[in-house]
């Protein structure tokens, strides 16, 4: 029998999150993943608790339809785990107040996950917001 360690685990309940929540659509799964009282820290502010959590991951996935987040590395040491994420969608819903532009998106994103007794604590989400804009033709960058 193979045994896991804790930083093994705490690496596939951070897998979780972007490999079945946001690209499998599952988001009950938050309410077996995150703990109670866990917050999300992302750039459009900070989620305390499953529900506000659902709302936000649902609102950010819901704008892109075939939205995929590919895991592309893990680092996890003690009790967190950091992963580079490859986001991307068709955007064909509103976000952000943006009208759906049906423009095909790829951005990096950072995640940071705190595991605390088997649940998520806290995230940190980073993803490059600067280059989504752009590519939703919201923000031009000065020559």
């Amino acid at each position: 029998m193979e045994m896991t360690t804790g930083t093994e685990q705490n690496e596939r309940i951070a897998r979780r999150v972007p490999e079945d929540v946001a690209t499998g659509g599952d988001l009950d799964l938050i309410d077996e993943l995150y703990a109670e009282d866990a917050v999300e820290h992302d750039p459009f502010g900070e989620h305390r608790g499953r529900e506000r959590i659902k709302e936000s991951v649902g609102a950010f996935v819901g704008a892109f339809s075939d939205f995929s987040a590919t895991v592309e590395d893990v680092v996890a040491e003690g009790d967190t785990v950091a992963m580079r994420v490859t986001l991307r969608g068709t955007h064909d819903g509103p976000f952000m107040g943006l009208e759906p532009t049906g423009e095909r998106v790829e951005v990096s994103n950072a995640v940071f996950t705190r595991i605390e007794d088997g649940k998520i604590a806290e995230r940190w989400v980073h993803p490059d917001a600067l280059g989504l804009l752009r590519q939703l033709g919201a923000s031009e960058i000065p020559a």
